[in-house]
């Protein structure tokens, strides 16, 4: 489990195929290698993944993860290449502070940036979901995009709207998104089980 919260930016080194379903990612960070177990979890854009192999080079830290069918197929990791660069962060630990919301990795779709407002030191980023997912999204209530947990301010149909205020500008990649630019998406676990429930109401 995750917060939301990111704790470094990742960029990807390396990417190669390991089958026609399975690619294999080198990921460079900040990170104490000493941090990093052999599989452990890493969100990286809110992707849960696990690690296989980890190192050092030069002042950074790499670790090795695998992205098979379904993350390549649901996520934005199919268009991951050398340079793209990652929100990370590391899995929950007993007694860490719950900062964000409850985040599992499990991303449900694509979200795509249709507008953004540069305000003072400030943007408001708005963005239409997989209509599948819209129903689960409501003003006041949380999302996490790209592995970050934000506060919905507004949603009507399949948009909504959020406001990244200048430390999450600086400490993510959002301060280079663009109109066009696909997130992952992550809605909230509460309001999926709660739409479950009135369903079988």
């Amino acid at each position: 489990m995750f917060t939301g919260i990111v704790t470094d930016i990742g960029e990807v080194v390396d990417v190669h195929a390991r089958a026609d379903n399975l690619r294999r990612l080198e990921i460079a960070c900040h990170y104490d290698r000493a941090g990093i177990a052999d599989g452990a979890s890493i969100a990286c854009n809110g992707v849960c993944l696990t690690v296989v192999a980890a190192g050092v080079e030069g002042n950074r830290t790499w670790f090795l993860v695998d992205a098979a069918a379904e993350t390549l197929a649901v996520t934005t990791a199919g268009s991951w290449c050398h340079g793209t660069w990652l929100n990370l962060e590391r899995a929950l630990k007993v007694g860490d502070e719950l900062g964000g919301h409850i985040v599992a990795g499990h991303v449900d779709g694509i979200a795509e940036l249709v507008a953004r407002d540069d305000l003072d030191h400030m943007a408001r980023l708005a963005f239409r979901a997989p209509p599948q997912f819209s129903r689960f999204i409501a003003a006041k209530g949380s999302v996490a995009l790209d592995g970050v947990s934000l506060t919905v301010n507004e949603a009507e149909g399949d948009r909504f709207a959020v406001l990244i205020i200048p430390h999450t500008l600086e400490v993510t990649t959002f301060g280079a998104l663009r109109a066009g630019d696909a997130v992952n998406l992550e809605v909230d676990l509460m309001a999926r089980y709660t739409a479950r429930l009135i369903e079988k109401a």
